[in-house]
């Protein structure tokens, strides 16, 4: 609150020093000596550019290392440190290329203020300059882009063999998660199926789908390849994981997927934070209506063996409802008639 306070503060004093210059201007001008206005106003433009740009400069360098450890979250995934990487990579080339521009765009108007008797040079063109300027950014940028594609389609191609597979759908307003069970596939699921009991829609006639089971929250576990599978259920929705460095949109009737590696379960992140309360956790990073906020699913990362008791102790939706079984196989029988009657006709 006093930082924002001391910053109105220190615009309303650039305010008011501006407008006393522009009073003192416009009483020369009556005045009558307008050529050593054009002068001292000139002079006084070229000074406070530079004065901009060191403010700035030490304003932008301060912030940034005084928040870093904001916005620079710890990796606890393989990929993350390929992608931070890259990131940073393109932080470097990109922040050197703009200070250099920006410094130069401040340092010109101060070193190249008019002074009467000055004439500038023309320098209509030069055809060698304008292919390196041309070329180089061309094939930076597009060395930039081949390595960012690269990683994309490292962790969006198929997963590996033995990955753990998670279904996260989205919908308004929070996540639903779906596990395989012991066979490690999940079951089929169809829109028309989505009911009060069955808020993924499975089609329980699938024998996939008999083991499928619901949970919380996302565990996973710790050295292992994890797979989700990611939908959307009415709107647009987009799975975030920070820490995880995972981002993927989820679509409505165009499933996507992400696989990755947790590298650091829940209780050492704790530990390296010194935040007993830390929970890894899945945000909805795609504005989706009035309750986009509360998108919130909590991940925990435990050792393998954990994860496996944790899996063997789970129930089946069937076991929790069997009756939801039934209700759906007659649902999916009269769908199944529906669609013979339609293709029939």
């Amino acid at each position: 609150m006093y930082g924002f306070l001391i910053a109105v503060g220190v615009l309303l004093l650039l305010s008011v020093v501006w407008m006393v210059f522009r009073i003192q201007t416009l009483v020369s001008v009556v005045k009558g000596s307008e050529r050593k206005i054009e002068t001292t106003s000139n002079k006084v433009n070229a000074f406070l550019f530079v004065v901009f740009m060191v403010g700035s400069g030490i304003l932008m360098f301060w912030y940034s290392i005084k928040e870093f450890d904001n916005y620079q979250l710890p990796v606890a995934s393989e990929h993350g440190v390929i992608t931070d990487e890259l990131f940073w990579i393109t932080m470097a080339v990109t922040g050197v290329v703009f200070l250099i521009t920006h410094v130069l765009l401040f340092i010109f108007p101060y070193k190249y203020q008019y002074k009467e008797g000055r004439k500038a040079s023309f320098y209509p063109d030069n055809h060698k300059l304008e292919i390196i300027w041309t070329a180089v950014p061309g094939v930076v940028l597009a060395g930039l882009v081949i390595s960012g594609w690269m990683a994309w389609s490292d962790i969006t191609a198929p997963a590996p063999e033995k990955a753990h597979v998670v279904e996260i759908m989205g919908y308004q307003f929070a996540w639903d998660v779906r596990y395989p069970g012991k066979d490690n596939v999940l079951g089929d699921y169809d829109y028309r199926l989505i009911n009060a009991s069955n808020s993924h829609g499975i089609d329980f006639t699938d024998k996939n789908s008999t083991d499928d089971f619901p949970s919380p929250k996302v565990v996973i576990p710790k050295g292992e390849p994890v797979l989700f599978k990611i939908r959307a259920r009415d709107v647009l929705h987009s799975v975030f994981a920070p820490h995880m460095r995972l981002k993927m949109d989820a679509v409505p009737g165009m499933p996507t997927r992400f696989w990755f590696i947790p590298t650091k379960t829940t209780a050492e992140m704790r530990a390296e934070l010194k935040d007993p309360e830390f929970e890894y956790e899945i945000a909805c990073t795609e504005i989706c209506g009035r309750g986009h906020f509360s998108m919130k699913k909590v991940i925990e990362v435990v050792e393998p063996a954990e994860y496996q008791k944790w899996l063997a102790e789970q129930k089946s939706f069937i076991q929790q409802n069997p009756a939801i079984a039934d209700g759906q196989k007659v649902e999916s029988k009269e769908l199944a008639g529906i669609q013979t009657s339609v293709s029939n006709k």
